[in-house]
């Protein structure tokens, strides 16, 4: 299989091998399940179908995308209450924007690694 554009992609991830590679399907299954929770990554049926590891992780890093947006947008009105320094909330502020943006990115990641493992299973 000729290497798709899809490596071409900054939001490829490093630690998968381009599609079309020598064991490149391995490479984004072993990715994919460091993203979801470990009882998830040793289902049999999606050690088998990583197409279904990457469906799950794509839904996985949606869930901790609004997870993280929600602790950013609750923060400044919540984390006082709990006796926390200015300084410390502002840390924690910053922590969550930046994970947003982490996620985010990992986000476009599975998506393209996704559609390539599709492309890839076409009959």
């Amino acid at each position: 299989m000729p290497l798709t554009s899809t490596r071409i992609s900054p939001d490829w991830p490093c630690q998968v091998k381009a599609p079309g590679s020598y064991d490149w399907e391995r490479s984004a299954a072993k990715w994919l399940r460091e993203l979801v929770p470990s009882r998830y990554a040793g289902y049999p049926l999606f050690i088998r179908h990583p197409v279904l590891l990457a469906r799950h992780a794509q839904i996985q890093v949606q869930h901790e995308i609004r997870v993280a947006r929600t602790a950013l947008q609750t923060a400044r009105a919540d984390l006082p209450g709990l006796g926390l320094h200015e300084g410390v909330i502002e840390h924690t502020i910053k922590l969550y924007a930046a994970e947003v943006m982490q996620l985010q990115h990992i986000a476009r990641s599975v998506r393209a690694v996704t559609q390539a493992l599709v492309e890839a299973n076409r009959p």
